[in-house]
């Protein structure tokens, strides 16, 4: 029977079946962080029971991390109390942890596939929402709650309900200044952030097919926004080149058995989606968001929408008062007060090449605060090894320490009550960024342009310099 790519890696961890139609899965791969875990390890040992298997959980410090000064003790109450809880319970049960200091920590995102911990085939977890961004390998990857944190270091499994399946196909070529980030955002304001509600979301086609592996783990990485359970993308010559020589990968020979199976990872030619979509690249322009949701998107040189042109109008009222916009208004040209280049979403060393080819021998604007923090300490010794560092700071831009930083307002960089502030991370909603901050998301490039610029602006209207990605 023909199976998509999703069904095959599904299929392959079910450990049993329960009545009411619900599926016992095997993990792979557990990732952790200071966040959602502390209530975990407070069961287990509630339970008096050990880690089942501590060799298959990664373990890093990135939410509540100061991006400055990580050498010194974080001064933030919670957050040390986080981080510290965190390097306590891996002490205690004997988990390495990737803690700061150490020349793997990360977001937790960014680190498993640079460190190639992640791999095609594999079933992946962590209590985060964006762990859909490991799908871009062609793995089944999706965030849990907190009392499934502790269900799978108790037994290795969960127990779940087998998702939808969709497939999102993009074919032809995108314009030049068109990056991963305008086209999950745009996908998104196409669906709806309930569009992808109950499924498991696999892309194709030939624009997504000629993408590069730093631009897949966007693209998956937002799959959450549209109400999917994650996203995924099959693994090919792309996928293989990147995981090949990295730390945790297989070597020699058995990286070549490896890839003789990843290669039967793709969905048969006969196998059947419950729903799919199709969009054309050359319909996808550089994009923005207006409101205080991911799917409230629009191209970077359009209007925002009227009443009379949404489904939700009150919801559009209420969003636009949070954002101090007007219905129709035209956002190219708006100024902006801050740019927040870094996240989850993009951090990658590909991500800080793209913005450095762009401000290299330009000038931020004088009010614009421009910051940009690295998703990983490799990243960050990679950006200094190409000179990136020296390049951003003489165009007036920070290169911070690894965090997840100004995607949320859970450490110290935070955006100020009422002011603007562009970023490249996954949400925008209310308060994300800190009480009262007003989000707009967008991709690192036309991040870029603004900053320099200090409003609005198409960045193809400007002399773009290729990046191969």
């Amino acid at each position: 029977m023909p199976k998509t790519l999703f069904e095959k890696i599904w299929d392959q961890h079910v450990v049993d079946e329960v009545e009411g139609g619900q599926e016992i899965l095997y993990i792979d791969r557990h990732f952790i962080h200071e966040v959602t875990s502390p209530q975990a390890f407070s069961g287990i040992r509630d339970r008096g029971i050990d880690i089942f298997r501590k060799e298959k959980i990664v373990a890093t410090a990135d939410h509540n991390v100061p991006t400055k000064n990580q050498h010194l003790p974080i001064k933030d109450a919670l957050s040390k109390l986080q981080v510290d809880a965190l390097k306590q319970n891996c002490e205690d049960f004997g988990i390495e942890l990737y803690g700061l200091g150490h020349p793997y920590q990360g977001i937790v995102h960014v680190i498993g596939p640079e460190l190639g911990v992640t791999k095609p085939g594999m079933t992946i977890v962590c209590g985060d929402s964006h762990t859909s961004t490991h799908g871009a390998f062609g793995a089944i990857a999706f965030g849990i709650g907190t009392s499934q944190v502790e269900q799978v270091m108790a037994t290795q499994c969960l127990l779940l309900e087998r998702p939808k399946t969709m497939r999102i196909t993009i074919d032809g070529e995108l314009g030049e200044g068109i990056y991963a980030k305008d086209i999950i955002l745009y996908i998104i304001s196409k669906l709806g952030t309930g569009g992808g509600t109950g499924h498991f979301v696999e892309y194709a086609g030939t624009a997504i097919w000629g993408l590069s592996m730093e631009a897949r783990m966007t693209i998956c990485n937002m799959s959450i926004e549209m109400g999917a359970r994650g996203g995924m993308i099959a693994p090919d010559e792309t996928t293989f080149e990147y995981v090949k020589g990295r730390e945790f990968a297989p070597q020699g020979k058995e990286f070549e058995e490896a890839v003789g199976y990843w290669k039967t990872l793709y969905t048969d030619d006969e196998a059947i989606f419950d729903t799919e979509y199709n969009f054309r690249a050359e319909d996808i322009e550089p994009m923005i968001t207006y409101g205080t949701n991911p799917g409230a998107g629009i191209k970077v040189t359009g209007n925002v929408p009227t009443s009379e042109e949404v489904e939700n109008p009150e919801g559009l009222k209420k969003s636009l008062e949070y954002m101090g916009l007007q219905e129709g208004e035209k956002l190219e040209g708006k100024k902006i007060d801050h740019v927040f280049i870094g996240s989850c979403t993009n951090s990658r060393i590909e991500d800080l090449r793209i913005v450095a080819n762009y401000v290299k021998g330009k000038k931020k604007a004088g009010h614009v605060n421009a910051m940009i923090v690295p998703g990983s300490k490799q990243v960050q010794q990679q950006a200094q090894k190409e000179g990136i560092d020296k390049i951003l700071a003489d165009a007036g831009f920070e290169l911070r320490q690894s965090g997840c930083s100004a995607c949320l307002g859970m450490n110290e960089d935070k955006i100020p009550k009422g002011e603007y502030c562009v970023s490249t991370s996954n949400r925008n909603f209310e308060g994300r960024q800190g009480p009262g901050a007003r989000t707009m998301l967008v991709s690192p490039l036309t991040a870029a342009a603004i900053a320099i610029e200090g409003k609005i602006v198409d960045p193809r209207k400007f002399e773009l310099k290729k990046v191969a990605v």
